[in-house]
């Protein structure tokens, strides 16, 4: 079972530091062409690390959106 909340990136905002890949314990996050950070939300837990982590609070959790 997938946790309820995921984490999103404000890719507008994002500058790409790589901070958020660091600290992420699932690796659900990778940085694009080296222009923003984006989440792979199959694979994140949802636990906030990366948004805690970001220098610039670009990165908020998400509420799933539960198919049934």
């Amino acid at each position: 079972m997938k946790s309820k909340k995921y984490a999103r990136v404000d890719e507008k905002r994002c500058v790409a530091c790589g901070a958020c890949t660091k600290v992420c314990p699932r690796g659900a996050i990778s940085v694009v062409h080296g222009c923003y950070a984006k989440v792979d939300i199959d694979v994140c837990v949802g636990c906030g690390l990366c948004g805690k982590t970001c220098p610039v609070g670009c990165i908020f959790p998400v509420e799933r959106v539960v198919e049934a």
